[in-house]
Order: structure tokens, then C-alpha cells, then sequence
């Protein structure tokens, strides 16, 4: 019997006033029977308009109706055909946007939970399932791949499940790109990154850390040692600034740095051995996912957390979903409002930030009204840190040391309709090619490109 439910069985969560102390995961998840209660408002349609809004593909209907029956680990078999990171995207992927945007349960009430059912699978499997993949027949075939991201992993893992003989050079000392080192434990527990790549490496992809492309090597040094083609994932993980005066000051950081300090290193743990300022009153300046989970970090590390952005709250990009859990944690919104200089003490640490309160004007070239100062508005706010999270671009290595790379006027790698760069055998995507984006764009885009690798050395 259907459910015909206008609304989504509700996802369990800690309370505010107790995760806003821990970094434990917000969401708990669904136990089986809600997980089967929310599969039975699926109506199976036949024309899957859920499935064209999923960038990897996801046979959504299918899993779905395996979820209904109970039949777990067969809804796993069916996601993990065409998504290689399902308890990831589960998590982290803004279904709002995109499978769940279609929807037709959507045009009268709240569409399916495609990603809570799509999480709770791939948790019930991880907790479950106790048989490994099994690794395919070699076919002879080298590639290699640059970075072990969300971008970097899909690619590895698509074309090792076709037999290919893959290796994935990564820069940090642990593969997961974003995954690892960006998006904050209370939303991505570590150690579900790490299963995922676990079974990765159970298919046969090879990782190797500690390898900076450009430097430890580089791609024409990987082409030499046999790699046919190359998939370069390699991210946009160099943040930008608003070049303001007092930018330099202690306490002054970029998203990245803190994020990765917390998440990577584990500074919030009292025996860390990677410092992390516990700030009184911190400052977070944009209003996008990265911005959401450097401020509910600083929450949790004591702080009284301002989060400024120069647009309102309408036209904020961070998912709905992580506003509301900001706001339930005491996150202050300071909206309509843009700093424009940073101040400091004679010992030269922050002390706070002047901002000017802001207007929306006429729409600019993206759709959206464009904010105007309000002269005279100027207003300080005390703050002993800042967090800067207006964007990041992508690392010039790569392309400073491969001749032949085309690049847009913001450093992004170009590409053709397969994923190739304007370099035989050499393709890419993820964030080197689009910028900052999500996860499930990037896995896309690896997805892509695998499928264009193999169609060129299949032949």
C-alpha cells in the first residue's frame, strides 16, 4: 500500500544544544522500518525523471522498490553500479537540487527522501555485508589519476571495475580529497570516507600519498612510465581573498585552512598535535556549504559565531538543510551586510571587522540582484578570529608544469564534451575544470571521463 504522505518521514538528529558541543554526526539516520515507511511514497514512475536529475545516474526507482521489500543488501547492488561513493552522496549531495527536484511526489507535498533512503542503504551494507567485491580480470590497460577526491575515486573506480590497471596519486597524507579534509565529521564521519575507499582499493585500485604532481613528478614523467591516459581531479583547493586591509593579521584564516586543521588533523581533540585557535566570537565571511560547516565547526570549539554575507537570506547557497542546522545551533546571520577592513591590536592579532550594510540593486549577470553598499552604514563588529569562505580556485601546479594545457581566465582546466583536455590521452574534471562545485558534480564528471578513457583504449 502506498504512503501517500505529503511529507518525508522525518530524519532523527541530535538536539541542538548537545551537538553544538560535539562533533558527532547531526543526523542519526533512518532505522529499517522508516526507511521502508519513506520507500513506499515512491510511485515508480515510468518515465524516472528523478534518475535525469542524478549527475551519476543512480537507477533510483529500483533501489527504491528493493527498499520496500526489504531487500537491503539487492537496493546496495543496484546503487553501486553507477555511484561508487553512495553512503558519501547519501550525506553530502544537495538532492533539493537535483534528483529529488524532480520528483513527482514533490509537486504536492515534499518529494521522496532519495538521499536519506540512498544513506540509510549504504550504512545498512557497511554495518551487513561481509563479502568483498571482487576484482575483475586485468585487461591490460594503465591509467593514472590525479588527485583521490569525490572526481579522482569515481573515475579509479569505474575504470578498475572494467579491468584497468589504476593509480591514484594524491598530494595529502590520506586519500578522500573534500571529503576528508573540508566537509566538517558531524556531517561526514571520517570513517565512512574511509570504508568507501576501502572498497576501492578491494577492486584494485592502487593509492599513493604524499605525491604532489608537478612536483614529486609530473605528467609527462607519469606518460613515460606507461600510464596511457591520465585523469586529472586535482580539485580548486586555493582559497581566495578579498585582498581587504588586515587581511594578514593573526586569526585571519581561509576556509581551507581551518577546515582542514580540524577535519584532517583532529585539532579539536585536546591531545591534537596540530594547534587550532578556540576562538571567543568568530567571524565567517560567505554564505555557501563551506562557509555553513567552518562556522558550526568554530560553534563547536566555544565560539559565539557570526556568519557575514552581503546578500540576504533568500539568496543564500548554502543547502537549506545546512542553514537550518546553523541557525538551530545559535549561528548568528548577519545578512545584507560586506566587510571592508580588518582590525587589529598592537600585538597584531584580529580585533575585529568593519563591514558596510548593503542593499539589493538590479539582478547581475547571474540572476541574482546585486548588493549595493549603503554609504555611511559602516559598523564594527568585535571578533577574535575570521574565516574567509568566499571560494577557492584551482592550485597552478598542474598546468604550470604541463606544457600543452589549456586553461579558462580563472585557471580552470578546459575540457571537450568527453572530459579531454586539449591534450591527447589527458582528460579531467571535478572542481580543476568547473571550480568550486559539489561532490556528486565532480563524481560526474569522473564518471564522464572513465567512460571516455575506455572508449579510447578499448578500441
Amino acid at each position: 500500500m502506498p504512503n501517500m504522505s505529503l511529507k518525508k518521514v522525518a530524519m532523527p538528529v541530535q538536539d541542538p544544544e548537545v551537538r553544538c558541543h560535539n562533533f558527532e554526526e547531526v543526523t542519526t539516520g533512518y532505522t529499517e522500518e522508516m526507511a521502508i515507511e519513506e520507500a513506499n511514497r515512491c510511485l515508480h514512475c515510468k518515465h524516472r525523471p528523478c534518475v535525469n536529475g542524478c549527475p551519476v545516474n543512480v537507477n533510483i526507482p529500483d533501489f527504491i522498490e528493493q527498499v520496500k521489500e526489504g531487500n537491503f543488501e539487492e537496493a546496495y547492488n543496484i546503487i553501486s553500479v553507477t555511484s561508487s561513493l553512495p553512503a558519501v552522496c547519501g550525506r553530502v549531495c544537495p538532492q533539493e537540487s537535483q534528483c529529488e527536484k524532480y520528483c513527482v511526489r514533490g509537486i504536492k507535498g515534499e518529494p521522496v527522501g532519495i538521499g536519506r533512503l540512498e544513506r540509510f542503504v549504504a550504512d545498512w551494507h557497511r554495518e551487513h555485508a561481509s563479502k568483498k567485491v571482487e576484482k575483475p580480470e586485468p585487461n591490460g590497460h594503465k591509467v593514472a589519476v590525479v588527485g583521490a577526491g569525490p572526481a579522482g575515486l569515481t573515475c579509479a573506480g569505474d575504470l578498475a571495475k572494467k579491468g584497468y590497471d589504476v593509480t591514484v596519486f594524491e598530494a595529502l597524507h590520506v586519500a578522500g580529497g573534500v571529503l576528508m579534509y573540508g566537509i566538517p565529521q558531524f556531517r561526514l564521519p571520517k570513517e565512512i570516507v574511509q570504508k568507501e575507499i576501502d572498497t576501492l582499493k578491494d577492486l584494485g585500485v592502487k593509492i599513493i600519498t604524499n605525491f604532489v604532481v608537478g612536483r614529486t613528478d609530473t605528467i609527462d614523467a607519469l606518460q613515460e612510465e606507461g600510464f596511457e591516459a591520465i585523469f586529472i581531479g586535482s580539485g580548486a583547493g586555493l582559497p581566495n581573498f578579498m585582498n581587504l586591509e588586515g587581511e594578514n593579521l593573526k586569526g585571519v584564516y581561509s576556509a581551507n585552512e581551518f577546515l582542514t586543521r580540524i577535519n584532517l588533523m583532529k585539532a579539536y581533540k585536546e591531545d591534537s598535535p596540530t594547534p587550532i585557535q578556540h576562538p571567543k566570537k568568530c567571524v565567517v565571511v560567505g554564505g555557501g556549504n563551506v562557509a555553513m560547516d567552518a562556522a558550526r565547526s568554530a560553534k563547536r570549539l566555544g565560539a559565539e559565531v557570526h556568519i557575514v554575507y552581503r546578500r540576504s537570506l533568500e539568496e543564500l547557497p548554502a543547502r537549506k538543510e545546512e542553514v537550518e542546522h546553523a541557525m538551530e545551533e545559535g549561528i548568528i546571520f548577519d545578512l545584507l551586510c560586506n566587510p571592508v577592513k580588518v582590525l587589529g591590536d598592537d600585538s597584531g592579532w584580529i580585533n575585529g571587522m568593519e563591514c558596510i550594510r548593503m542593499e539589493l540593486g538590479e539582478p547581475d549577470a547571474s540572476g541574482r540582484r546585486r548588493p549595493v553598499e549603503i554609504p555611511g552604514s559602516e559598523f564594527v563588529i568585535d571578533c577574535d578570529c575570521m574565516i574567509m569562505s568566499i571560494g577557492t580556485s584551482p592550485n597552478p601546479l598542474i598546468r604550470s608544469t604541463t606544457e600543452g594545457l589549456e586553461v579558462n581566465r580563472k585557471g580552470c582546466l578546459i575540457v571537450d564534451e568527453a572530459g579531454k583536455t586539449s591534450r591527447d590521452t589527458i582528460y579531467a574534471g571535478g572542481d580543476a575544470v568547473t571550480g568550486a562545485a559539489t561532490v556528486i558534480s565532480a563524481m560526474g564528471a569522473g564518471k564522464k571521463a572513465a567512460a571516455s578513457i575506455d572508449e579510447l583504449l578499448s578500441k
